[in-house]
């Protein structure tokens, strides 16, 4: 990994950048006063509740609380990581991405470039794929298994499908016009050299499926046979510099671009399968490439969705695979995410079974009839463990814990804890134990009355009010020299570390806008704090922002000094308060009596 990308190129980028350009390529914007709105492209609506501001370069959508700056909307918009968006931004801008010192040295320009290249190339070879199956002598065969297969040439063309040659030289004749293009070739498990040196295409006479990445570049391809009796079924791209396939799920890019919005994504077994899929307008198929589901599949897929169902044949083969899926998903596994499982009949795949009942059938089935992951994990590990035993009852709770133990949320953990404690009859000392640490939480909360807990929860207002108008307008802090929230650094209100480091930035950049604040705080610890607040709807007119700011202060600080004298009277009635503190005292209660 190289150094980290300079927090000043980041703030100049989003300086050179305006967020309306960037979401209008998107999602087309309509002017509405001082703002731009349009439908959210993150959520289903049929009224405008998505706006761009221009002023303050940020987007929010009321409905769905969406908002960031551009290289936030790229982010979710396009489906890229962090890094990922910064270089787009900075390609449109045509700029270079530096990198700090002190790091690993950043990925050089010839590597850029040789990368770069490998895309290129391997887009070119998926175009010559395409026109082979429209121009080779053998493509009616080929045109004649698909059709065999029930696929239109509409969905053909959608899914990019092609044919490699059966010739052993097809592409290495067509693009290895040099040495180094064909070291390239070689490189990217286009072309085949043996011990002795010959040279020859990997992929000969088959069916051919580009496979995207999720920016939508082709970065290897699955092939497969005409007839089953000639090699492998299915044979994929090994590995190469741009191509993992344990991080890349067939189908994923288009998923995402046919979908802005995803109730669930399956996860099936053949790209036949996404394909098929596709044509009764099921959009929402990816397939592992080759290999079981794995941890980096599942964080992919819950970046979209908080339900993913899995479906496989319903033979040992299919549940084999699926266990294996289980195993993957459960340190990826977090609350609030769905895992089920569908296993179809015996005989059947997706394709077949969607042309057998239909879309709308095979959709009930995936709400209906797809097994919760706990379901499916005690009823696989009830088959090994006869629990009628205390043998048994041991055997299964050595088998099941391990697994449970690696559950990344919290809830979903103790789910499963639960439902081992009923199966291994420790459910009463399961029950005692959970009553037990609650009982343990509470008592270590602080106590007080209602009164106190309801001061604390007014004593906040102020501090969050005086973030939610810096975030709306930074410029406030150079503004309102008065409104000094470092004097309260030590004072111990919640919330005033965040307000103290977020005015600091204000001053120190008295030209940045909402856009470059929010992401000079990307990282900072309490950042989904900030979050929450631009989540509330801000009802603070502009012209009113300078009063508001000034008075929210002087509430703060009203209310840090009756706490105070409050925490020194009590100090007096239980020890003589030191010189300084007397002094503090009557200031404060001077200060006090001034006010009223």
């Amino acid at each position: 990994m190289a150094g980290k990308i300079p927090r000043d190129f980041i703030d100049d980028l989003l300086s050179r950048t305006d967020v309306v350009d960037i979401v209008d390529s998107r999602v087309k914007l309509k002017k509405a006063g001082k703002n731009y709105q349009a439908c959210c492209p993150f959520h289903n609506e049929k009224t405008p509740s998505f706006t761009v501001s221009q002023d303050k370069q940020f987007y929010h959508c009321f409905g769905c609380g969406a908002h960031g700056n551009a290289i936030s909307f790229m982010m979710e918009f396009d489906r890229l990581e962090f890094v990922e968006a910064i270089e787009e931004l900075a390609k449109f801008h045509g700029l270079d991405v530096p990198r700090e010192q002190g790091g690993p040295p950043a990925m050089s320009q010839a590597k850029k470039q040789q990368l770069e290249d490998d895309h290129t190339l391997m887009e070119q070879v998926a175009r010559y794929f395409q026109h082979q199956l429209r121009s080779h002598p053998n493509s009616q065969k080929a045109i004649s298994y698909l059709k065999g297969r029930g696929l239109s040439g509409d969905v053909v063309k959608q899914w990019e499908v092609g044919y490699a040659p059966s010739e052993w030289d097809g592409v290495l004749s067509t693009f290895g016009t040099t040495n180094d293009r064909i070291r390239q070739l070689i490189d990217l498990k286009l072309v085949n050299q043996n011990d002795s040196g010959k040279q020859y295409d990997f992929f000969r006479d088959r069916i051919m499926f580009p496979i995207r990445d999720r920016r939508g570049r082709v970065v290897g391809f699955g092939g497969r046979v005409l007839e089953n009796d000639s090699g492998p079924k299915y044979l994929n791209s090994p590995e190469t510099r741009i191509f993992h396939k344990g991080q890349e799920l067939y189908g994923y890019y288009q998923v995402r671009q046919n979908n802005r919005h995803l109730d669930k994504i399956m996860v099936v077994e053949g790209y036949m399968d996404v394909v098929a899929l596709s044509q009764f307008d099921i959009n929402i198929a990816t397939a592992a490439l080759g290999t079981a589901t794995t941890p980096d599949h599942l964080n992919l897929l819950m970046r979209s969705t908080n339900h993913i169902v899995c479906c496989y044949d319903g033979d040992n083969a299919g549940r084999q695979a699926a266990w294996r899926a289980l195993e993957n998903a459960l340190p990826a596994l977090k609350d609030g995410v769905k895992l089920t499982f569908m296993f179809l009949p015996d005989g059947e795949d997706p394709d077949t079974m969607v042309r057998k009942v239909g879309a709308d059938s095979l959709l009930s089935m995936l709400n209906d009839d797809a097994l919760p992951l706990s379901r499916f994990f005690f009823e696989t590990l009830l088959k090994e463990h006869e629990v009628g035993t205390p043998e048994g009852k041991l055997a299964l709770k050595a088998a099941a814990q391990p697994l449970i133990d690696t559950v990344l949320g919290d809830n979903q953990r103790a789910m499963l804890a639960e439902e081992l404690a009923k199966h291994t009859g420790e459910y009463d000392r399961f029950r005692l134990q959970q009553d037990i640490a609650q009982a343990n939480q509470k008592s270590s909360r602080p106590g007080g009355t209602s009164t106190r807990h309801t001061v604390q929860k007014t004593r906040l207002s102020p501090v969050r009010t005086l973030v939610r108008l810096l975030l709306d307008s930074p410029s406030l802090a150079g503004r309102c020299e008065e409104v000094m929230p470092a004097l309260l650094a030590n004072s111990g209100i919640a919330g005033i570390t965040l307000l103290s480091d977020i005015h600091q930035y204000c001053l120190n950049n008295r030209q940045a806008t909402t856009a470059q604040l929010i992401e000079n705080f990307r990282d900072h610890p309490h950042s989904s704090a900030i979050a929450k607040l631009l989540q509330q709807e801000h009802l603070v007119n502009e012209a009113d922002e300078e009063r508001v700011f000034t008075d929210s202060f002087a509430r703060l600080l009203d209310w840090h000094f009756d706490s105070r004298i409050e925490t020194l009277l009590s100090r007096s009635r239980v020890q003589p308060l030191s010189r300084a503190e007397k002094e503090e005292l009557t200031m404060l209660m001077k200060e006090r009596q001034s006010k009223h």
